[in-house]
């Protein structure tokens, strides 16, 4: 038989006699394979009387026994607990404000955050929250230990709801969420990125005409009602009726996503939120989405200020008062909770959220925006308004400076601040050419709705609208590689308000006095053009107030005025910048070239814009650069585009009196003293 050298670490035993076999031989005869170190090992235990045994073993590569009985057990080896980096506290007990506060036990924390979710979930008819626990009822193989803690004495007899646990999934984390959804939930998918893909279900989109909000005392005088607001009313009952119909759903439900976030980025006056879901795509939107807590956060999160329940899945009763279809979105800004009802689109969390900071922050004296906002190196903020098409996403993200939100953002006295934690992107017709940003940002821990993609590879078609055009993205906006984090910046500088004009009248770059700026922020407008379908070509003006009608809560002229007061006090100048056509409308005309209009977005950035020569236009009143670096002189002014000069001012009226009639809702609502503020926006009007 071959053996090793002198230094080699193996050898096979010789075979050459019976004894030699015997002595030499492993199991079933085999030879057997002898290291130097375990021969060694043999030759000493033989000296010891204990080599009996041993021989039989071909070869040892042992190692300590896990720590196990079952499979389960082992499972439960495979993941470690996460633990708080900071000790956990509670305060200190009342008439003792200076004693040190004491240790809270990991039982008792576990108490009260069950307790509060509990309380969440209360039906106000049973008065009683269901009994709660956490972890996945999948995982569980014996009845639950922890119980639910009751707040009130129960008012009515044991139903089968109040026998059963409800299964909590606090705060999972992305990959847990993704291990729910690809097991429980049908046509969710991992793609080749490594994003979740999901679907919506029916409704791909919002449905702003199944909103309701409750007209009670505490909204009777603050909130937009009437002709032009987006605020469709419904009664204190109505809402309770739905709300109890979206509980008792949730509580139906073997287990519910619970997650504990936070909105707005500065500290002072951030809003704690509870959303309970359904579904592991709605608790990952909304990770994403919202601003997430830290584990020393969680610790002592307590009462949200305000709570979701999503019930999408679960329809409403067509026959409840108020209702027009199965599907209902209801706010009670009273009670400070929303309910979901026969919708499972996740963007009606973010807008529905959205809704509630423009109500909340202005009764703080603070400004909520539908805007995008970057800065620049030198600590120069820029606000972008627009409404879909006209570049808002394109122009705010800039490798050139830092990108503080793309979409929702507050202006209070200490400065700006973003919102949420997490981007929503349109994905129709992406590529990594035209936004490198939002393409590379669809990875692990991202959530793209409705969107086609190969059955094989999982590589994302993004040109196919087969589902829907409104595909999405949500994501962390860290994975955008220039966000500034946390996602806050000094006071604006520049207030840019982005208009897609496809009638090619209004200039590419136009400077507005503050009644000026007022006027267009509340008009909102751009121009869409007509689908060629049924034959229109024409241009269409789309108008909505503050650049977000959807959203708002109180009086456009409420939040126009709040943004000229803070425009006014930090200096900040406004700016109209048309990034639609020149040199005739749509169809004739040319679309402004993006290169030209980033040329004038960086001639406002670096304030080149400011010592530049002006001329005032007819009918709009708008104050035009003689010239900007890069950008054709002659494009600056839109009269000198047209070739035919009669067609330029017809066109020209026509939109000044589109504006005019969009304004004949807010004419009639006084501002300021005296109403004078409300006759200086009239003014800043076209003027023919």
């Amino acid at each position: 038989m071959a053996s090793g050298g002198a230094n080699g670490e193996f050898s096979f035993s010789s075979s050459t006699t019976a004894a030699a076999n015997r002595a030499g031989a492993g199991r079933n005869g085999l030879p057997k394979i002898q290291t130097q170190d375990s021969a060694k090992k043999q030759s000493d235990a033989a000296a010891r009387g204990a080599a009996a045994g041993a021989e039989d073993l071909c070869y040892d590569d042992s190692a300590t026994p896990v720590k196990a009985q079952t499979l389960d057990e082992l499972h439960s080896l495979q993941k470690k607990r996460s633990t708080p980096s900071t000790p956990i506290t509670a305060p200190a007990a009342a008439g003792n404000q200076g004693a040190f506060f004491t240790a809270m036990s990991e039982e008792e924390r576990q108490r009260q955050q069950l307790q509060s979710i509990s309380a969440s979930l209360a039906s106000l008819t049973r008065e009683t929250g269901p009994k709660v626990v956490k972890g996945d009822p999948a995982r569980r193989s014996s009845a639950p230990k922890v119980g639910h803690v009751e707040h009130y004495a129960p008012s009515i007899s044991v139903t089968d709801s109040s026998l059963k646990f409800t299964h909590v999934l606090y705060n999972l984390s992305p990959a847990e969420l993704y291990e729910q959804a690809i097991k429980y939930e049908k046509g969710s998918f991992i793609t080749s990125t490594g994003a979740l893909a999901t679907l919506s279900g029916a409704k791909t989109g919002r449905s702003p005409r199944d909103k309701r909000v409750v007209r009670d005392d505490t909204t009777e005088d603050d909130l937009w009602w009437g002709k032009g607001s987006p605020n469709i009313e419904m009664d204190e009952h109505t809402f309770m009726v739905n709300r109890e119909r979206a509980v008792d759903y949730l509580n139906s439900l073997d287990k519910v996503f619970v997650n504990d976030q936070f909105l707005n980025w500065d500290p002072e006056h951030r809003i704690k939120v509870r959303i309970v879901s359904a579904r592991a795509y709605h608790s990952l939107f909304m990770h994403n989405m919202c601003i997430r807590a830290t584990p020393e956060e969680l610790e002592n999160f307590g009462t949200p200020d305000f709570t979701i329940y999503n019930a999408g899945q679960f329809p409403c009763n067509r026959y409840t008062h108020y209702m027009t279809s199965s599907t209902s979105i209801d706010l009670n800004l009273g009670r400070r909770e929303m309910v979901i009802l026969g919708t499972q689109y996740a963007g009606e969390m973010k807008k529905g959220l959205f809704g509630v900071m423009h109500y909340l922050m202005p009764l703080r004296g603070i400004l909520s925006l539908h805007s995008g906002c970057n800065m620049g190196k030198d600590g120069d903020v820029a606000l972008f308004f627009g409404l879909s098409g006209t570049g808002k996403t394109t122009l705010s993200t800039d490798h050139n400076r830092y990108l503080i939100g793309d979409d929702e953002h507050c202006w209070s006295d200490n400065g700006v601040s973003n919102i949420e934690g997490g981007c929503y992107a349109k994905c129709i017709d992406l590529s990594a050419e035209k936004e490198p940003d939002i393409f590379n940002a669809i990875k692990f821990g991202t959530v793209l709705e409705n969107v086609v993609f190969d059955e094989h590879t999982r590589q994302v078609d993004y040109s196919d609208k087969s589902v829907t055009e409104n595909t999405r993205a949500a994501y962390p906006i860290e994975y955008i590689p220039n966000a500034k984090l946390p996602c806050v910046g000094p006071h604006p500088k520049n207030v840019i308000l982005l208009a897609c004009d496809a009638f090619g009248v209004l200039p590419p770059v136009s400077r507005l006095n503050l009644a000026q700026t007022m006027y267009h922020f509340i008009s909102g407008y751009t121009a869409l053009v007509a689908g060629t379908e049924d034959g229109i070509k024409e241009p269409q003006a789309t108008f909505s107030a503050c650049f977000g009608a959807a959203f708002i809560m109180m009086h456009p002229t409420r939040y126009a005025a709040m943004l000229a007061e803070k425009m006014q006090k930090h200096g900040a100048t406004g700016w109209l910048v048309n990034t639609g056509w020149s040199g005739g409308s749509y169809g004739s005309g040319s679309r402004i070239k993006l290169s030209y209009t980033r040329k004038i977005i960086n001639a406002i950035h670096s304030g080149e814009l400011l010592e530049a020569n002006y001329t005032k236009t007819e009918i709009f009143g708008l104050e035009i650069p003689s010239s900007i670096e890069g950008v054709p002189s002659e494009i600056l002014q839109p009269a000198n585009t047209w070739s035919d000069k009669k067609a330029y001012n017809e066109t020209l009226l026509k939109l000044g009196g589109l504006f005019k009639k969009n304004f004949e809702v807010f004419a009639n609502h006084k501002i300021g003293k005296d109403g004078k503020l409300t006759e200086q926006i009239l003014a800043a009007g076209p003027v023919f």
